[in-house]
């Protein structure tokens, strides 16, 4: 008699199975909902404890003001708050335009020379070590009090990590591949252009992440030494009045300035990008990762 092959699949096991896949993809679905709003419930909860231990060891407001109490000062100077952050906006903007263009053709120029990269480098490092503090009053005897220095100084902040990672992204194309790439005849421009500024964008898109960030804060630093306008003014002349809750507003303004810009540079970097990301993606959309 022949040997029994083993039962055969039923209808109710591929139900299961399928319900499984189901619960799986439902289990996935609740994971990207609570990623997205896990920054919102942390934050509720840190001002939460931040409310509740300043009304219970009564710490006088021009020591750590209550959330409140900043969320009362922002409805009361609304307008000079919008007005100043409109104004270092535009500053930061500008300034972090002229890294992207500088520190974009200065990345080509030393990930594609190992000249250059040996002979700019150190110079660079050297510059990026020197407090930009300290260069402040330099730019305001050069082009006095306004909205000037400050763009130089978010554009002294932001150009660095641009330069850097450009060049990085262009220095470490494989040897073996530009030799192919030169082989089958390829220019040096060609395979910089096909080959190194591709291999390049991740880098470079990581680099304006950082730079975006730190733009704000030349630009800020910048206006509480030497400006009439802008957010690090307001705070400046609050601090003056011992204002600190219109101080933390101007603070939260500028996170949240901070934040938007970092979400756009991250929605510019998943359309260009995307295939660098491509196995994130895949993770998060799978049903089967890990947890």
């Amino acid at each position: 008699m022949p040997r029994d092959a083993g039962p055969a699949p039923t209808p109710r096991r591929g139900e299961a199975n399928a319900r499984r896949v189901e619960a799986m993809i439902a289990a996935a679905r609740r994971r990207r909902r609570l990623q997205r709003l896990l920054p919102w419930i942390i934050l509720a909860g840190i001002f939460l404890v931040w409310e509740m231990a300043v009304h219970a060891m009564d710490i006088a407001p021009f020591v750590l003001p209550a959330p409140s109490a900043i969320a009362d000062s922002m409805v009361k100077w609304w307008w000079p708050l919008l007005n100043n952050a409109w104004q270092t906006l535009l500053t930061t903007m500008v300034g972090f335009a002229l890294a992207i263009v500088f520190g974009l053709a200065l990345g080509v120029a030393i990930g594609s020379s190992a000249l250059l990269y040996h002979g700019l480098y150190p110079l660079l490092i050297g510059f990026n070590s020197v407090p930009k503090v300290a260069v402040v009053p330099i730019l305001v005897i050069w082009f006095g009090i306004g909205a000037v220095p400050a763009i130089i100084t978010a554009f002294l902040i932001s150009f660095f990590p641009i330069v850097v990672n450009v060049a990085t992204g262009i220095a470490t194309v494989e040897p073996e591949l530009r030799d192919v790439l030169r082989a089958l005849g390829a220019r040096p421009s060609d395979i910089i252009r096909k080959v190194g500024l591709p291999r390049a964008m991740p880098y470079f898109f990581a680099s304006l992440k950082i730079a975006i960030t730190v733009a704000f804060v030349g630009s800020i630093m910048s206006e509480t030494v030497a400006a009439n306008a802008g957010i690090g003014h307001l705070m400046m002349v609050a601090s003056s009045r011992f204002d600190v809750p219109l101080v933390f507003a101007g603070l939260i303004v500028t996170g949240v300035m901070g934040v938007l810009m970092y979400a756009l540079a991250v929605a510019v970097e998943n359309r260009t990008t995307g295939w660098a990301m491509r196995g994130q993606a895949e993770q998060q959309v799978s049903p089967m990762g890990g947890a």
